[in-house]
Parts: structure tokens; C-alpha cells; sequence
């Protein structure tokens, strides 16, 4: 039986139920207490995978950002009106998910996230100047399923592989509102990772007319998704599922090659929100698909055809 029910109680993902024992689901290092010492944050990245910096962006800020978003989404009649804005409480006919236009010409939220409090941690992580990506993926979850387990690296591998995604959530994230959970060593399986994380989700094959098809319409023909079923994930890789209750000031960041997923939303109406932003070393390559003006994303414009 776990010992640790007292304080992580049943977890889901995608619709199932994670196995809660000691050596299958586990809380996440906070690495704040380090949070000057770049020495040792790149020492617990490389073992872990990952650094979890509680309270490293300051809850006024992320607060502020929060309300700029819910604000805006309070103006697409996203909310319910009953309720404050601030709190997210979902229409009941909420159901668009992903809203990334929420960021354009945000204050707020730019700031939070390309300011220099954020620039400045992976300036003095990476030991070089950095640059992020252009585009924001932001998040404003109802009740349901989590996202699937998977990396990044095949959403955005056309620069260099060592870029590291920024997860922020705005707000304080219970474990029944469901936050990001990480696969424990997972970024050291590449015996299991090779075969798919070198994939591109936007490439098809031009000698294919289905999947010319699929490209024209914007579609994939590889969606990037490891598995529905995240239990058998941690079953075939190992490791803990590692998550914690996020509070608003938080953030998580990780490499391209850490397998990750989120908690179902199991709360009756309250939006999730929270944010997935990049950043890389400026010496390096980017991905063509995520930066300027007008990114072109996993458009047609982004898709990329070979003969296979």
C-alpha cells in the first residue's frame, strides 16, 4: 500500500486512474532552495530531467497575468457570469481549450514570460545569451481528460534539440484541478525514445497521396502522442509519475526528450490555465515554425513533404 495517500490522493490521466504506489507516483524536487547556484541547477537538471522553481516568478506577477487572461476570456463569454472573473469559473458551454491568441499583445502575460526575471534564469542556466520562441501555447482547461504522454521534441525539432519548455501555471493548480506531471527519468530511455522522438509531426510523405491529403487539410499523419493509456507508459518506461498542488509564482522546466502528461481536470466547472513557453541558446538554430510575426505553426505552411 502507498504512504504517500495521505498526501497525493488518487490521481487520473486521460481517463485513468494512475497506480498510486510508492515506486509508481511521486511529488517533484523543488530546486528553489537553488535557486542562484546555476552550478548545481544544471547538475539537478541533468540527473532529473527537470527543475521544478517554486514560487521563482512571484504570485503578484503571475496573479496580475492571470486576471489579463481571464479578462479576455470573460469577453469571449468563455465564463460564467455568475461568478468573478478572476476566479475561472467556465460557461457551461465552455469548450475550446487552447487559446494562444489570449497572448497576443498581452502586457501581462509578455512580460511574465520574456521579461527579465524569466530571460535572465535561462541566460544563467544555458552560460550564453538566449532567445525564446515566438509563439505562446497557452491553456484554459475545463472539467475532462488530461493531455497524453509525450515529449516535445516532435512538435518543434527543426532547430537545435536542446531548447527547454517553461510550464506556468496562472493560478494555484490542486491535484483535482490537475497540473503537469513528468515520467522520472524518462529523458535517459532513449532505447525506448529513438524511434519516436526524432519524428516530425508536420512532415508526410509526398509519394503518398493520403497523407497529401492530410498535410493540405493541416492535419498529421503522426500526432506526436505516445500512448492513451498513461499507466502503461510508466509501466514499460519506469520511473514515477511526479507531479505536486502548483501555486500561482511556480514554474517547471524541461528538455525535448522528458516524457510528460497533465491530470484529468476533475473539478465541476473551474478552467485550468497555464502557459508553454521556449527557450534556447541564440547561438543556435531555431524552429522555423515558431517564430516572427505571424508563426506559421503546425499550419500548411509549416508542413514539410519527403519522399519515403
Amino acid at each position: 500500500m502507498s504512504t504517500l495517500a495521505p498526501a497525493i490522493p488518487q490521481l487520473y490521466s486521460y481517463g485513468h486512474a494512475l497506480d498510486m504506489d510508492d515506486d509508481k507516483v511521486g511529488l517533484l524536487r523543488d530546486s528553489s532552495d537553488a535557486a542562484t547556484d546555476f552550478e548545481e541547477l544544471r547538475r539537478r537538471f541533468d540527473e532529473d530531467g527537470y527543475l521544478y522553481m517554486k514560487g521563482y516568478l512571484g504570485r503578484d506577477n503571475v496573479l496580475k497575468a492571470r486576471a489579463a487572461i481571464t479578462d479576455r476570456l470573460a469577453a469571449t463569454g468563455a465564463l460564467h457570469p455568475d461568478h468573478p472573473t478572476i476566479d475561472g469559473i467556465a460557461a457551461p458551454d465552455y469548450k475550446n481549450g487552447f487559446r494562444p491568441e489570449l497572448t497576443e499583445g498581452n502586457a501581462e502575460v509578455q512580460n511574465l514570460l520574456y521579461g527579465d526575471r524569466l530571460a535572465d534564469f535561462y541566460r544563467q542556466f544555458y552560460g550564453e545569451d538566449v532567445r525564446h520562441y515566438d509563439f505562446t501555447w497557452l491553456r484554459a482547461m475545463g472539467p475532462g481528460k488530461g493531455t497524453n504522454p509525450h515529449c516535445d521534441l516532435p512538435y518543434m525539432g527543426r532547430g537545435t534539440h536542446r531548447h527547454m519548455t517553461c510550464w506556468v501555471p496562472y493560478g494555484d493548480i490542486s491535484f483535482e484541478l490537475g497540473g503537469l506531471v513528468v515520467l522520472e527519468g524518462s529523458n535517459r530511455r532513449m532505447d525506448l525514445l529513438e524511434n519516436y522522438v526524432y519524428r516530425d509531426v508536420d512532415a508526410f510523405c509526398e509519394n503518398k497521396p493520403k497523407q497529401v491529403e492530410t498535410a493540405k487539410n493541416g492535419g498529421w499523419t503522426f500526432t506526436g502522442t505516445l500512448s492513451h493509456n498513461p499507466p502503461s507508459v510508466r509501466n514499460k518506461f519506469g520511473g514515477r509519475w511526479l507531479t505536486t498542488e502548483f501555486e500561482a509564482g511556480d514554474f517547471i522546466t524541461f528538455g525535448m526528450f522528458l516524457v510528460h502528461a497533465s491530470l484529468d481536470n476533475r473539478t465541476d466547472d473551474r478552467l485550468r490555465i497555464s502557459s508553454d513557453c521556449r527557450y534556447q541558446r541564440a547561438s543556435e538554430p531555431i524552429d522555423e515554425r515558431w517564430v516572427g510575426a505571424k508563426p506559421p505553426g503546425h499550419d500548411l505552411a509549416g508542413k514539410r513533404g519527403r519522399i519515403c
